[in-house]
């Protein structure tokens, strides 16, 4: 790749190269506006051809389908390339095969320029669609928004493919490396299913697991008491609810604030502490446990989970509970738990009644070894992927607007 320096022309604030041109998507690609069936004609048994509505994911070009029609309103071919034209306005795609296309995206099929450069002009595009969208309920861009949506392109097919081929390089070491990570978690789940629960044995433990009061193990204590709308945003650290929702292990990147005064008796975090959502608006999020493996000086627990404190970690170690009290097992326990019709609640009483079967100290820590070796390896994997498309990024801002140009 080389820079381009020299004869170039303006277009907005921009300068481009002489040789490019800007052009309305109209001119380059055909427009089809999708339109909805009725809904009496949509059903998930895969009766007609599969419909594509304004709520697809499109990401990685891929087309989500979940319902079928058999009114064929407006049809798109394998291989359109498929834009959202209501919220979120500008996400791309792919069609996958024949389908019918709803009111919230359009088909376009390239008949001036090359699909593939197309799609990745798209991609780079999709920020200047919120720049046009409009609407209060939803936003939208019209026919002719789309029809005149401008664009910055070379006037060589041969650049075209040249630019779109450097590109594609990047998408197939994302995509790969999205699948390898796929494969991981699949894996790290196997283990968790196997390590877990006894079915396999690290090579060295023959140790008998023992049934153990989940109670016994240590005692319970509050979130915040105490604290209005106006105690909060500035202060000393606390773990909020999503942290514990979202995470087997607190992410110590991830706290709010609130005012402490000297007067407050207020329950403090400890390393090895063991947090439990207590509500959920259903059954399988409720109980979510996190556990806290960081040692934080001073770090208070949101007011809508209980923390569980262990009297020691000689029968549970908190690396293993981490793990251990988000397995598939432990989950289906508290399940049947959880109380309520519309907003299921978690009883801390009942909880501390159930019993858990444990395999000895030193084979918990075995386990919950094999178990981070496999979260830092997707996490390896997850940062390549981030940097990977921060390449892309890059490399799309420069060969995009002809900033550096292609040997071709």
């Amino acid at each position: 790749m080389q820079t381009e320096t020299k004869n170039t022309k303006p277009f907005y604030n921009t300068e481009i190269p002489s040789d490019w041109e800007v052009r309305e998507l109209g001119e380059i690609a055909f427009v089809n506006m999708g339109q909805s069936p009725d809904s009496d004609n949509y059903n998930e048994s895969g009766a007609g051809l599969p419909l594509i509505q304004g709520n697809t994911d499109m990401k990685n070009r891929k087309s989500f389908i979940r319902y079928f029609t058999t009114q064929l309103t407006k049809v798109c071919n394998e291989g359109d390339l498929i834009l959202s034209v209501r919220a979120p306005v500008g996400n791309i795609g792919e069609a996958t095969f024949k389908s019918c296309i709803g009111r919230g995206v359009c088909a376009i099929k390239p008949k001036k320029i090359d699909k593939e450069y197309l799609f990745q002009l798209l991609i780079y595009c999709e920020e200047k669609w919120r720049k046009i969208e409009q609407g209060s309920t939803f936003t939208a861009v019209s026919s002719e928004d789309v029809r005149k949506f401008k664009l910055v392109i070379s006037k060589s097919e041969t650049e075209q493919k040249a630019i779109a081929r450097v590109l594609s390089t990047w998408d197939e070491a994302i995509h790969k490396t999205e699948q390898l990570i796929i494969q991981k978690e699949l894996r790290k789940k196997w283990l968790m299913q196997n390590l877990l629960t006894g079915k396999m044995r690290l090579k060295g433990f023959d140790g008998e697991w023992k049934e153990i009061h989940l109670g016994s193990l240590g005692k319970t204590y509050s979130g915040l008491t105490g604290k209005n709308k106006d105690d909060f945003g500035e202060g000393k650290p606390y773990i909020p609810y999503l942290n514990i929702f979202n995470n087997a292990r607190i992410d110590i990147s991830n706290f709010d604030y609130v005012k402490i005064t000297e007067l407050d008796n207020q329950n403090k975090v400890r390393y090895g502490d063991i947090f439990f959502t207590v509500s959920s608006e259903t059954p399988d999020e409720v109980g979510m446990a996190s556990v806290m493996l960081e040692v934080i000086d001073e770090l208070y627990l949101n007011s809508f989970c209980f923390g569980f404190r262990l009297f020691n970690f000689n029968t549970l170690v908190p690396e293993f509970s981490s793990y251990f009290l988000r397995a598939k097992a432990f989950r289906t326990e508290i399940n049947k738990l959880s109380q309520g019709a519309t907003r299921f609640n978690l009883s801390k009483n009942n909880l501390m009644k159930l019993n858990v079967v444990l395999p000895p100290r030193e084979e918990q820590t075995a386990i919950a070894e094999v178990l981070q070796a496999a979260d830092k390896e997707i996490s390896l994997l997850k940062a390549k992927v981030e940097k990977l498309k921060e390449q892309k990024k890059g490399l799309m801002q420069v060969l995009l607007t002809g900033k550096v140009r292609i040997k071709y």
